[in-house]
């Protein structure tokens, strides 16, 4: 059963979050903007985790509520697909690409030597919380490989030592770690 438009009101508080977070206002206005359908959870789910960074309990349970669908559900649906994540990413992030053509031009090098500089295991956060470090399957820059997103950018042909300097110089602005 989906809701309808005449549901809104009374899913979504008109004062805000009761934690008086405003980024909930940002989920509220996409909400608003689908109708609060429930066939829209997964696209719901990304703009959570485009405005939280990632997706906290409460954030889940704060998408269950809204589209009237049981906590579990959304629960399994985010665990599902592996482009959502479930714990506070650090300041910065840095996703090497494992794919084939990044393999085979020393992807794993560039994984093994990041996570060694900064005490960080692929798939995770540094203790200090400065850097989070991931893989991908594949980016699709092959011709770039092998490939580094930083923050957002995209840095191909690297060796792991471009690769740590780089990295360095966002999370310490140049300095050792």
């Amino acid at each position: 059963m989906t809701s309808t438009v005449d549901d809104a009101p009374s899913q979504a508080p008109e004062d805000g979050h009761p934690s008086g977070d405003e980024r909930f206002a940002l989920v509220d206005k996409h909400l608003k903007r689908v109708r609060y359908e429930q066939d829209q959870l997964i696209e719901t789910l990304h703009v959570a985790q485009d405005v939280f960074g990632y997706l906290s309990e409460d954030v889940l349970m704060y998408v269950a509520r809204a589209l009237l669908l049981p906590p579990s559900m959304v629960y399994g649906v985010a665990t599902f697909y592996q482009l959502f994540t479930f714990e506070a990413p650090g300041d910065h992030a840095c996703t090497v690409c494992t794919g084939t053509a990044c393999f085979v031009k020393g992807a794993d090098g560039i994984v093994r030597t990041v996570g060694d500089a900064y005490a960080v295991a692929a798939g995770a956060t540094s203790d200090d919380g400065r850097l989070t470090l991931k893989t991908a399957r594949c980016l699709g820059s092959c011709g770039l490989a092998p490939v580094v997103v930083l923050d957002g950018t995209v840095h191909g042909h690297l060796d792991a030592a471009e690769a740590v300097a780089l990295v360095r110089a966002a999370v310490d602005g140049g300095g050792e770690s």
